[in-house]
């Protein structure tokens, strides 16, 4: 399939989870990609699969989204790279969850910094040369926890839902330029970042899901490609929940 055909997409978070399977098929469907992770060896072992799976170019960049600068050297390196950037998937996220009493103020300022502050400055860097182009495609990987709220997750759903005002405010903000920028809300997934959950927990998340089922990388990756593609070009400021049916607006 060739939907994306030589477009130059920047997945952060890439190197593994929903990230990974982002990448992978951005590429399967034309693209080429930049793996951008902190984790370098995995961001690398991802980007030579992707490649050689695909036939599609894939480089791997390593970053820390939450500074600023480190966060531009990963839009500029894929320039540098490239020669443009037609997508950007700000993917990178970490939870840090526990009682509200008991979330530290460090504990607080890091999943923010990373989840919503780290949207910011990799959309700061790459929108300007997007509206060079008159064109773009910016997807925010939000949550359900966003949307319903999550007990034990007031950090983690916090920023979540400031990423939804985010994409709701950029999307106004570059219309006009031809860039659209829109969010997927996963609900459970399974991912290393989910696999740790207590039974319990799992096993309520199921009951709550219509589908009766969590949900894989795939699913979101599916959701994504389609919101990158000229067939979502009149799709802009908008959330799709990929959830099974756990939290309905």
């Amino acid at each position: 399939m060739d939907r994306l055909k030589d477009k130059i997409a920047v997945v952060t978070g890439g190197a593994q989870g929903i990230g990974k399977a982002i990448a992978e098929t951005l590429a399967r469907h034309g693209a080429h990609v930049v793996v951008a992770d902190i984790k370098l060896e995995k961001a690398e072992a991802t980007a030579q699969a992707i490649a050689a799976s695909t036939g599609r170019r894939a480089i791997a960049v390593q970053g820390n989204v939450a500074d600023s600068e480190s966060a531009k050297a990963m839009i500029d390196r894929a320039i540098e790279e490239f020669g443009r950037i037609d997508i950007l998937i700000n993917n990178a996220g970490t939870t840090r969850d526990n009682l509200i009493m008991r979330i530290s103020e460090a504990d607080w300022d890091l999943v923010l910094s990373i989840n919503l502050k780290g949207a910011f400055n990799c959309s700061k860097a790459a929108v300007r040369p997007m509206m060079k182009q008159r064109s773009g495609r910016i997807v925010n990987i939000s949550s359900v926890s966003g949307l319903a709220g999550q007990a034990g997750q007031t950090n983690y759903s916090s920023s979540k839902a400031g990423l939804i005002g985010f994409t709701k405010a950029l999307a106004k903000e570059v219309g006009s330029r031809g860039i659209t920028v829109n969010a997927v809300a996963p609900g459970f997934i399974e991912t290393d970042l989910t696999k740790d959950l207590p039974a319990e927990l799992k096993e309520m998340a199921i009951k709550n899901t219509p589908l009766g089922r969590w949900g894989v990388p795939q699913d979101i990756a599916n959701a994504v490609a389609f919101l990158v593609s000229d067939e979502a070009a009149f799709i802009t400021g908008q959330v799709l929940s990929v959830d099974g049916g756990m939290v309905m607006q």
